[in-house]
């Protein structure tokens, strides 16, 4: 009997629920652990609030007020028996990062210790920056980075540690982090949502762009995930035949929530309100012991802050309960795998979406405005989003007709289409009365004010409008949304801004009045983009020829797509929009490659010790056991053992046949790996793991997964599917 396996089933089986305690009403408690407005107002001076206040909007807080900041703040962190503060930031590893430090210390002189923060450490540290990936950035002898505070994110309380969410950046001044393009972004669109937005509203002062995301994950009890080495080193399983019942019944999608899930969901959920993340929704996902959990909008930059702590949350809380979270994209085959909806919109200070339809006709134009302009945004940069979301554990889903396709396209519904199908006939020029009627009476004017139910919901498209926001479905579950936004909001930005000028030139020139430039612009942009928009079934074989007639890319690998990072347009459009510099640019190309091909490495090492260490040695005892059976056969029977003996020779030679299938396998993979190593170009050596290590993988895979359903069930050393996904 393979003891590890069945002891882990045995642990997992006899689990009980853990208890857990409802703290209070979820609006008396969420936001306890945040130092945001209340708290602020009680434990900062008058002229400390205001100054965090004013920094949230761009105001640099002098040193001496940071210090009164400061002692506030600890002050409060000190009330919630907090011992240690850190600064907590993003680099471009795709997870967090934080380095504790003591509110403590001593004093030459012998005095007694004191617990001290001051506005130094408040403002900006110091961490090594060569440890992180830097893309070529720093050299290992050139270690100095900084984290700086951000103000427009609130610090926290996580555990016993104030943390501070920072942004990070080398000593020459770039970004060594996913914040700081992220909010190099959102300043950018709002100065262009701002000047279009005025054509229609002129008290508007700022457009800040929101996030919904929605994060799908398994759950595997962690026995059960200790058990499997695959899972433990990738977070995905590189082997194990599918289960005989998966999600083809469609039972588990928003069926009821198993009872140990639920209580870890509502331990979760009174983190999560401490935390001030608004987390609202859970339920069942489609796979088996699949889930997914989503929050009210927000502000971007903290939507995006709020789910990378989640991400971290989930785990330590998943820990509590004997669970292992698995966020990896693919993490079973023949399921479903997770993806991480973003759903953003642009929201002005005077309390309008501009992506969702008002009551009048200006409204309207409004919301035609952002939503064509958005749309001719993601025609001009498809490639460029695809980039934004290409990974090596991402390419599973995208790459293999999962939801959503690797092709970027949109999808608008059939009422919408009919109505830019109207505004594309607009005569170009001046507007005759007739036409101007027209339009403001029957095109425009009638829209109504929610679009959420007049079209059919379409979960193959890639970006997708959903009634009032668009919905871009191809973000990956493990990633950081900042990398996907900061592209999102810069293309919309440089949209904008050419809006604007071409809107103003109309205008100034031609002697047009602003609706009907407005409208002009508008109907030469429909035209413009058609190609990007489809209505179909975004899975089929159809679309992917029609695709490539059209000319949009397809990009199926992350080495294929992230080419597109580094283009030159790609390069003058971060660099126009101030949202990165070339260098920033292209390091993060080389940091994206730089993983891709370490992601890769790691499988492969990790299934050539699984596929000869533990499958190989199991097939080999069973077929020992069918070579005794063979042997006693003959004994007894004599000559005409072969004829008794048919199936299990039979089965030996087929076992010897999988055997000698993975060790060849292996062998041809594993001299593929070392070729690919000796590659001196990141992105030569990211092919060659592409086109020439990973197509090993599924060799192999095909050899021991048969092994899996001939040898003893009892003998066989890996957890089975069956197991991950359906104990409960």
């Amino acid at each position: 009997m393979s003891t590890l396996r069945f002891q882990a089933l045995r642990k997992a089986t006899d689990r009980k629920p853990v208890h857990v305690e409802e703290l209070d009403r979820k609006s008396a408690i969420f936001g306890s652990n945040v130092f945001g407005d209340k708290a602020m107002r009680q434990f900062l001076t008058p002229e400390a609030y205001k100054a965090v206040k004013a920094a949230a909007e761009g105001v640099k807080i002098d040193r001496k007020i940071a210090d009164y900041i400061a002692l506030g703040m600890k002050e409060w962190a000190l009330s919630k028996g907090v011992t240690h503060y850190t600064h907590w930031f993003q680099p471009l590893t795709g997870t967090t990062a934080e380095k504790h430090d003591a509110f403590f210390e001593t004093f030459p002189d012998g005095s007694d210790p004191v617990e001290k923060f001051g506005g130094s450490q408040l403002v900006q540290q110091e961490p090594d920056a060569s440890s992180f990936p830097n893309g070529g950035i720093r050299n290992t002898f050139e270690a100095r980075g900084y984290t700086a505070w951000d103000p427009t994110s609130p610090a926290f309380i996580f555990g016993t540690t104030l943390c501070i969410p920072t942004v990070f950046v080398s000593y020459t001044g770039e970004a060594l982090d996913n914040k700081t393009p992220l909010l190099r972004a959102l300043h950018a669109i709002d100065s262009a949502a701002i000047d279009v937005a005025r054509y229609f509203d002129k008290n508007v002062k700022r457009v800040t762009p929101t996030l919904g995301w929605e994060q799908e994950y398994f759950l595997v009890d962690s026995a059960l995930a200790a058990s499997r080495p695959d899972l433990l080193a990738t977070g995905r399983t590189l082997l194990g035949h599918t289960a005989a019942k998966g999600q083809q019944l469609d039972d588990h999608y928003f069926g009821s929530i198993p009872t140990r899930v639920l209580t870890y969901m509502r331990d979760l959920e009174n983190e999560c309100m401490l935390l001030g993340i608004p987390v609202k929704t859970r339920h069942n996902e489609v796979a088996p012991n699949q889930f997914e959990l989503a929050p009210i909008f927000e502000e971007t930059n903290l939507a995006v802050d709020h789910n990378s702590l989640l991400m971290d949350v989930m785990q330590k809380v998943a820990e509590r309960h004997d669970f292992k979270v698995l966020f990896h994209e693919k993490p079973f085959k023949g399921v479903n795998g997770s993806g991480k909806h973003n759903n953003w919109s642009l929201a002005t200070d005077t309390g309008i979406n501009l992506l969702s339809p008002g009551k009048t006709p200006m409204s309207n134009l409004q919301f035609l405005t952002f939503f064509i302009n958005t749309i001719k945004a993601v025609h001009d940069y498809e490639e460029l989003l695809r980039a934004s979301i290409a990974s090596a554990s991402n390419d599973h889903r995208l790459g293999a007709n999962e939801a959503p396709p690797a092709i970027i396209s949109v999808f608008i519904g059939q009422q919408l289409t009919k109505v830019l199908a109207e505004l594309e006939g607009v005569s170009q020029g001046k507007l005759s009365p007739e036409e101007k009627t027209d339009l403001k009476l029957n095109v425009v004017g009638k829209l109504p004010d929610v679009l959420l139910d007049n079209t059919d919901r379409n979960r193959t498209s890639p970006f997708a409008f959903t009634g009032n926001k668009f919905e871009f479905r191809a973000v990956g579950s493990s990633a950081n949304c900042a990398v996907s936004m900061t592209t999102l909001n810069t293309i919309v930005a440089k949209q904008l801004k050419d809006f604007k000028i071409e809107v103003d030139a109309l205008i100034e020139k031609k002697d047009l009045k602003k609706d009907e430039a407005i409208f002009n612009v508008l109907r030469e942009y429909i035209k413009q983009t058609k190609t990007i928009l489809f209505e179909g079934d975004g899975y089929s074989e159809a679309w992917e020829k029609e695709a490539k007639k059209r000319g949009l890319s397809n990009h199926k690998t992350t080495p294929q797509a992230l080419k597109a990072k580094v283009s030159k347009k790609v390069v003058e459009l971060f660099g126009e929009m101030g949202v990165m510099n070339h260098v920033e640019v292209e390091s993060r190309y080389e940091i994206e490659l730089e993983e891709y091909v370490k992601k890769i490495q790691i499988e492969g090492r990790v299934l050539g010790d699984i596929a000869r260490n533990h499958v190989v040695p199991t097939a080999i005892k069973y077929q020992n056991v069918l070579i005794e059976n063979v042997k006693g056969l003959k004994e007894i029977f004599g000559k005409d053992f072969e004829k008794i003996a048919k199936e299990q020779i039979s089965l030996i030679k087929e076992i010897s046949e999988h055997i000698e299938g993975i060790n060849t396998k292996v062998e041809k993979m594993t001299e593929e790996r070392k070729k690919a190593n000796a590659l001196t170009s990141t992105e030569k050596m990211a092919d060659a793991y592409c086109d020439k290590v990973k197509p090993y993988f599924e060799e192999i895979r095909y050899h021991a997964d048969k092994l899996e359903l001939l040898v003893d069930d009892e003998l066989w050393t890996l957890t089975k599917y069956r197991e991950l996904l359906f104990t409960k």
